[in-house]
């Protein structure tokens, strides 16, 4: 397949995997590359030497063209971000923040940014910034899209912007990808279908359950971590969400998080303070969801954990290797493609 993505990256295919915290690691991100596809990293939770060490892991595992994110709300994200300029990774995609600085520093030795946008406000922001390409989040999407869904996100940020956009919500499949081709989209981002595959790290109790659960089987809300946020309808969630805010668990789990990125405590703290009270609540919020997420994805804890997920899970039936997934896919599109023609003839 060819379009302005395959092109601007150098992949055979115009699928991209979503930069997802915990199951986006190294050799997921390899497999994705090695299959045609563009891998992206999640470095959320890594603190700078673990995200360097991934990304050198990565280079190990493929010789494939890949990229890394970084959600500059974080904090620590200017110093994670840092480390994906210093080893010069072929494709960064920035969200929630400002990223016109990566831009600038990426295009000085050849490295292509892409933003992650839920609007045309920040799509045309990111143009200006001169990001080479954009991620549009629709409302279907696991975790954080926003009102818009794919099927009026994808063809208004066609109209209004340059740049190319890849679509990333509601895509499972290879009718998935040819609707968002026809839409004016130049690429596919995955997440949910990409967490059940063979050589995805999700535990096998939650690719059990988004194998049995329904399109109808998500939550979406702003009550799991702080911003809007589509995840697996299960008793953790529901019960997550009617409660609300547990300020005692988000300060011990924000101390776990400045633990893990290495990050002193203190310094933490006084850095959230310092960002405002607004986004002080949604970093506590965030602490609880980052944990809950984690002990879904790794732990399989059905009990407490949480799965960020997008309606798509009721479209999933097996768990193919990721090789086997892409190329069904690329075939099914050029299927669509092809009866779609005929019916227009």
């Amino acid at each position: 397949m060819k379009t302005r993505i395959t092109e601007l990256f150098g992949i055979k295919y115009p699928i991209l995997l979503s930069g997802m915290s915990w199951i986006s690691v190294p050799r997921m991100v390899a497999a994705v590359s090695n299959a045609g596809g563009l891998g992206i990293l999640a470095t959320g939770p890594m603190d700078p030497p673990q995200t360097r060490k991934a990304i050198q892991e990565i280079r190990k595992l493929t010789d494939k063209p890949f990229g890394c994110n970084a959600t500059l709300l974080m904090p620590g994200a200017a110093e994670n971000a840092k480390v994906l300029l210093e080893e010069q990774v072929p494709v960064i995609n920035f969200a929630l923040g400002k990223g016109d600085w990566l831009v600038k520093d990426a295009h000085k030795y050849g490295g292509k940014v892409i933003a992650t946008v839920v609007n045309a406000r920040h799509a045309k922001r990111a143009q200006d910034y001169g990001a080479d390409g954009v991620i549009a989040t629709g409302n279907e999407a696991a975790a954080h899209g926003e009102a818009l869904t794919s099927m009026v996100l994808i063809p208004s940020l066609v109209d209004a912007i340059h740049i190319p956009v890849i679509a990333a919500g509601g895509i499972a499949d290879g009718r998935g990808l040819a609707a968002a081709l026809a839409l004016g989209a130049e690429g596919v981002a995955l997440g949910t279908r990409l967490m059940t595959t063979q050589e995805s790290p999700l535990h096998e109790n939650f690719k059990k359950l988004s194998i049995e659960k329904d399109v109808t089987d998500t939550l979406y809300s702003t009550r799991v971590d702080g911003i809007w946020c589509r995840v697996m309808k299960t008793d953790a969630a529901v019960k997550a969400i009617k409660k609300g805010l547990d300020l005692p668990a988000a300060f011990v789990n924000s101390q776990d998080i400045a633990r893990q990125m290495k990050m002193p405590y203190l310094k933490l703290f006084i850095g959230i303070l310092a960002s405002g009270l607004n986004n002080a609540y949604k970093m506590a919020f965030m602490a609880n969801g980052f944990k809950a997420f984690k002990l879904a994805t790794e732990d399989g804890d059905v009990e407490k954990g949480i799965l960020p997920v997008g309606q798509v899970m009721g479209l999933i039936q097996d768990e193919p290797t990721v090789a086997e997934l892409f190329e069904r896919i690329v075939a099914e599109a050029k299927e669509v493609q092809q009866k779609l023609a005929a019916k227009m003839a």
